[in-house]
């Protein structure tokens, strides 16, 4: 058995330290950046990320996160909403958000050009200006789209 060098001046400390004090100062440079730059995102991206969201939740029956992403004003009963998105599906299959243009944000109010297109007939696209209110700090969808 070896006795314990009594001479070590700590140098087979340094390096650790040195690497410790490269991994906390990262560390607290990401903290710094995300507490920052928010979110990042546009009004515009905001509320395609809305017109989005709700198609999907249409589209899964999920009338909870529909209500979610529609303006109070919008909102409509449950079991008239599912009834006619089971019809329009019978009808036209599942709808598609393709393309948001031509945002124009006016306040907490914003208009948007919304292109769909069904499952069973992709070629025939339908834009429609929707509505859309921002409510308790985020974008939502104000318009009923086509059925």
């Amino acid at each position: 058995m070896t006795e314990p060098d009594e001479t070590s001046s700590g140098r087979a400390v340094a390096p650790f330290l040195g690497a410790l004090s490269i991994i906390v100062a990262v560390v607290i440079g990401i903290w710094l950046f995300n507490l920052f730059s928010g979110d990042g995102l546009t009004d515009e991206q905001l509320i395609a990320r809305a017109a989005s969201g709700q198609n999907d939740a249409l589209q899964r029956a999920d009338y909870a996160d529909l209500q979610a992403f529609t303006c109070t004003e919008a909102r409509a009963d449950e079991a008239e909403v599912l009834d006619r998105q089971r019809d329009s599906v019978e009808k036209r299959g599942n709808r598609f958000v393709e393309r948001v243009a031509g945002v124009v944000v006016d306040g907490d109010r914003a208009s948007a050009d919304i292109t769909y297109y069904f499952e069973k007939d992709p070629d025939a696209k339908e834009t429609l200006e929707m509505t859309f209110a921002r409510e308790g700090g985020t974008w939502k969808v104000c318009s009923t789209g086509p059925s």
